[in-house]
């Protein structure tokens, strides 16, 4: 968990909190989430020109034609997750680290997948710097997801393939929940929530419209 840096501004902290009552009003009711996100310094994932625009509801670049999410598209994946404190998370396209900083500080142990080796890098020493000891991020293949983690109690995905991968599906527990924006490289992708049933059948959902990067393979 993140321990708030004596150094931090007041400002910032009041920037933090004007973002967490916007969250509100625009329908976040989990407030465990509202919580979590309160207290992760959304800044420090942001390159150091953008970090000024760290605590407006959109989504930022983090180089490599990657971007940060909406803070709004964050809390509502992670409403729909329903991460708990003794949950095992796959987080997929960790990025900058944030929605893994999100799920750590609601008590998961998360386990991050990132294609782009700096990104997975910069997202572990991050994330380490911060004190989130319950995240594990390494370079690799999301569609593939880290089979020697599994199962998991619910997975969440940064980026958009054209349909669910089926590998992500097989690593979720009787009872998982997987987050997933599912649809084409342009246009607008659908964000679905995937149960898996105690017996293993498999349920989806179609929540709201969103615009996700694509999930890319790995070579």
């Amino acid at each position: 968990m993140y321990m708030m840096s004596q150094h931090e501004s007041d400002a910032t902290r009041r920037e933090r909190a004007r973002l967490v009552a916007l969250l509100r009003r625009e329908g976040i009711r989990d407030e465990r989430v509202l919580a979590a996100m309160a207290r992760v310094p959304r800044h420090t994932f942001l390159p150091s020109a953008a970090r000024y625009r760290a605590y407006e509801d959109r989504a930022q670049s983090i180089g490599w034609g990657q971007t940060i999410s909406q803070p709004w598209i964050v809390a509502r994946m992670t409403e729909l997750a329903e991460v708990g404190p003794d949950s095992k998370v796959l987080d997929v396209g960790t990025g900058s680290g944030y929605q893994a900083a999100v799920l750590a500080e609601l008590g998961a142990q998360v386990y991050g997948i990132e294609l782009l080796a700096e990104l997975a890098e910069q997202a572990s020493e991050r994330l380490d710097l911060l004190g989130y000891d319950n995240v594990d991020v390494v370079r690799g293949d999301g569609y593939g997801g880290r089979p020697d983690r599994a199962p998991y109690d619910a997975i969440i995905v940064a980026a958009a393939p054209k349909e669910v991968p089926s590998s992500l599906i097989k690593q979720l527990k009787p009872g998982g929940r997987l987050v997933i924006p599912v649809g084409p490289e342009r246009g607008i992708q659908s964000l679905q929530l995937v149960v898996k049933t105690e017996q293993g059948e498999v349920e989806v959902s179609d929540q709201l419209p969103v615009r996700f990067v694509p999930l890319v393979r790995g070579n």
